[in-house]
């Protein structure tokens, strides 16, 4: 079976991992229809050996798609989202908008697959950093039982999109040179600094994104009790995401069980070798489609508990990857096409 699918937000950074990922793992499309703003209307992608026209995303130009991969922002999402489902064209939307609708599933298919037969033609993709995190909690939890964690991430700048990493470069360059380095994209610099700071803050001293985790991870592990608290950096990495997690458990835990459970998980590959200095590292993670998995040790502070830390590409498992295997598993199930 082969499929016209949609794209929108074509010119971004996910969007352009979007359809290099579909061409790379042979996903059936039979047609194309890049989406974006109007301004970008009349571009042209090339894809499977084709040229095609971007078209501006309005309503009317979802018709007759049988499924569209939204990467443009909330505001897009929810102007379009389910202008398109009216139209027959299931939504596998990478924006934060519909993540916590109790009538929208929030899916990374490694996990629960299961709630794709529940959509009502809108599929959520979890935040990027909850996505690389649950590929070294999952197992675990499966293990030993998730009680709670503490997280720390250390998010390449890839999660602002390609106007920050550009910033980066430039600032790079400009230390280099001996030049003012200049910023727009974030509130300070971010070449050889970490801003604690990603989205917007809340009223208790929180982040949106830090609220993330805990809300996405209690919905995608169906652990409504998971207590979690987390502090996001950004970091001068250009991609892939680090996160440092000490988690508790409700069984008693074993470092070797630890590892043979990350490494029997699809989503995950234990890099765990610190005499050897093997560790997950950003640069390691760029391109990959398993996130890693190392520094697998007991916790000190609690009983229970073990502390890891996990890589994972922004671009792909945190974003575009998720949804195309989104999309790969619903033709497994059959849930494209009525």
């Amino acid at each position: 079976m082969t499929y016209k699918v949609g794209i929108v937000g074509v010119t971004g950074a996910v969007g352009q991992e979007i359809l290099s990922l579909l061409a790379s793992r042979n996903f059936p499309v039979a047609e194309l229809r890049p989406l974006a703003s109007k301004r970008s209307a009349g571009k042209t992608v090339d894809f499977g050996g084709r040229t095609w026209t971007i078209r501006e995303a309005v309503p009317e130009a979802f018709d007759g798609l049988d499924f569209a991969i939204f990467s443009a922002g909330g505001s897009v999402s929810k102007a379009l989202a389910h202008e398109a489902a009216k139209r027959g064209c299931v939504v596998i939307d990478n924006s934060s908008a519909f993540r916590m609708d109790p009538d929208v599933p929030l899916v990374v298919p490694e996990i629960n697959a299961h709630a794709l037969k529940n959509h009502k033609g809108i599929i959520a993709n979890p935040n990027c950093s909850t996505a690389i995190a649950l590929m070294g909690l999952y197992p675990l939890h499966k293990a030993f039982g998730l009680k709670r964690f503490f997280a720390s991430t250390y998010q390449a700048v890839s999660g602002t999109g390609a106007a920050a990493m550009e910033e980066l470069k430039k600032q790079v360059v400009a230390w280099a040179s001996n030049e003012p380095i200049e910023h727009s994209v974030y509130p300070y610099q971010i070449a050889f600094n970490v801003l604690p700071h990603v989205d917007v803050f809340l009223e208790d001293g929180y982040t949106k994104e830090e609220m993330k985790m805990l809300n996405e991870g209690r919905k995608i592990m169906e652990l409504p009790s998971l207590v979690c608290t987390c502090t996001c950096v950004r970091v001068p990495v250009f991609r892939a995401h680090s996160i440092s997690i000490d988690a508790e458990f409700e069984k008693p835990v074993d470092v070797e069980a630890a590892r043979k459970a990350i490494a029997e998980f699809s989503g995950a590959e234990v890099r765990d070798d610190p005499a050897n200095k093997i560790y997950p590292m950003p640069l390691d993670y760029q391109n990959k489609v398993k996130c890693g998995v190392g520094r697998i040790r007991k916790n000190t502070a609690f009983e229970n508990g073990l502390a890891l830390w996990v890589c994972g590409d922004q671009l792909w498992k945190g974003a575009a990857l998720n949804a195309i295997q989104i999309a790969e598993e619903m033709d497994r199930q059959g849930l494209l096409k009525k």
